[in-house]
């Protein structure tokens, strides 16, 4: 799995991955934002595990680019589509990134101090996956969905459910900081 978790959605792309997935963007029911909300725009920093300095993501109000550690713009960018979604319900933003018929969702609370918790559920260990998959399971059925090299884990919660999910700490967390406007 990639570092980051904002990055992990676009390695997706490139290499095989397993991922919790939706058969819309969630959560249901929520209108979908036309823009990125002001308070989220800026620059932040993704650090590396060993605390230096790392990619920067600049947030945008139509959606975000990213820089590697050496300014190299490399890393892509996302816009605000019918293939990239953010929906904001309840102090939360739900990044839902379309991968071919599936819906990938990353999720952001923006904190007091501008910082983002950056969450997404986390898969690939294969210890991790069972023991999660299994607590997904009371929200519903858990579809099993190949791909290519890709395995798809689809779940279809409520945005009540997701909201569940979400304050039962079963999305892993990665802080972006704040550095800019």
């Amino acid at each position: 799995m990639s570092r980051y978790l904002y990055f992990f959605a676009l390695l997706c792309t490139l290499v095989a991955c397993q991922e919790v997935s939706f058969p819309e963007p969630q959560p249901r029911g929520i209108e979908a934002a036309r823009e990125i909300p002001a308070p989220l725009r800026g620059q932040y920093l993704a650090r590396e595990s060993n605390g230096s300095g790392g990619d920067t993501i600049t947030v945008e109000a139509w959606g975000y680019h990213l820089r590697d550690k050496d300014d190299k713009d490399w890393l892509g960018q996302g816009r605000l589509s019918d293939s990239l979604v953010l929906k904001a319900h309840q102090n939360y933003y739900f990044v839902n990134f379309r991968s071919g018929d599936q819906w990938v969702l990353r999720v952001i609370k923006r904190l007091p101090n501008g910082d983002l918790h950056f969450m997404g559920l986390d898969v690939e260990d294969n210890e991790n996956r069972k023991t999660l998959l299994k607590k997904l399971s009371k929200y519903g059925p858990v579809k099993e969905i190949k791909r290519d090299q890709d395995t798809y884990y689809q779940i279809n919660p409520s945005a009540a459910q997701l909201m569940e999910i979400i304050k039962e700490g079963h999305f892993k967390k990665e802080t972006l900081e704040r550095i800019g406007n």
